[in-house]
């Protein structure tokens, strides 16, 4: 077990060389400039009084939720998720699940907001309707995916980090350090 859990540690600090992250025409970004981007983003839009929106399923559903929180509570970032149970089962109900992102974004979106985009596969039609939903209100997306390079998710953000893991594990536990990694170097550098 001990040589298991070595290699599975020794795979995550791996995947962390070979994240790809571009931006909205698509051009490659070092990893690092990424982050220092989607932060200058999310400041920007923060100080002009727009907010962050976080969507997920399953796992990425509860990294959604907790970043939502730690935005607004540590960051002082106004942030809102659209995971709530009796949302998720009305939209679901009268309109299809497909529509469970999309609806409620449509509602309380404003130009400008940021949309924290979160999919393992990247594939999932709820989160590419609830992207296409915040750029109908002029919005900016930041996306994080994994799986397949070559997923729809991967190149419709402002900002794209593209895990390089076909297992979810890896792929949620970066997506979730990447959100964390902006929103700390946010507050140190508003902290100094």
């Amino acid at each position: 077990m001990r040589d298991i859990a070595r290699n599975y540690y020794n795979h995550l600090f791996r995947l962390v060389d070979y994240i790809r992250v571009t931006n909205q025409k698509g051009e490659p970004l070092n990893f690092y400039q990424g982050i220092e981007n989607a932060g200058h983003l999310i400041n920007s839009q923060a100080d002009s009084g727009r907010k962050l929106m976080f969507i997920g399923n399953g796992a990425s559903a509860s990294i959604a939720g907790h970043m939502s929180t730690d935005f607004w509570k540590n960051g002082g970032i106004k942030a809102i998720v659209f995971n709530e149970s009796s949302l998720l089962t009305c939209i679901s109900n009268d309109f299809g699940y497909n529509h469970v992102f999309e609806k409620p974004i449509e509602m309380f979106a404003n130009e400008g907001d940021i949309l924290f985009a979160i999919s393992s596969s990247g594939k999932s039609e709820n989160i590419l309707r609830g992207v296409r939903a915040v750029r109908s209100k002029r919005g900016q997306v930041i996306t994080l995916s994994g799986f397949n390079p070559d997923n729809p998710l991967s190149s419709l953000g402002d900002f794209n980090f593209f895990v390089p893991a076909e297992e979810y594990g890896p792929v949620e536990i970066i997506h979730h350090s990447i959100c964390h990694c902006i929103l700390d170097t946010i507050m140190k550098v508003k902290n100094g």
